[in-house]
């Protein structure tokens, strides 16, 4: 499959491993640091759902 062809959220996985890794992070702070993301989108999520009721 064509990275052109993929859905917006493998496009966007591959430019995140990318840039992390042309930075070289550490592992362990990229972990860390995808969940503090996780949590906050997942707030946002949330909140958006409740505005759509």
């Amino acid at each position: 499959m064509s990275l052109e062809n993929a859905p917006d959220d493998v496009k966007l996985a591959v430019d995140l491993i990318v840039l992390l890794e042309e930075n070289q992070v550490e592992p362990e702070t990229v972990l860390k640091a995808l969940e503090i993301v996780k949590r906050d989108y997942e707030k946002k999520q949330l909140s958006l759902s409740k505005k759509e009721r």
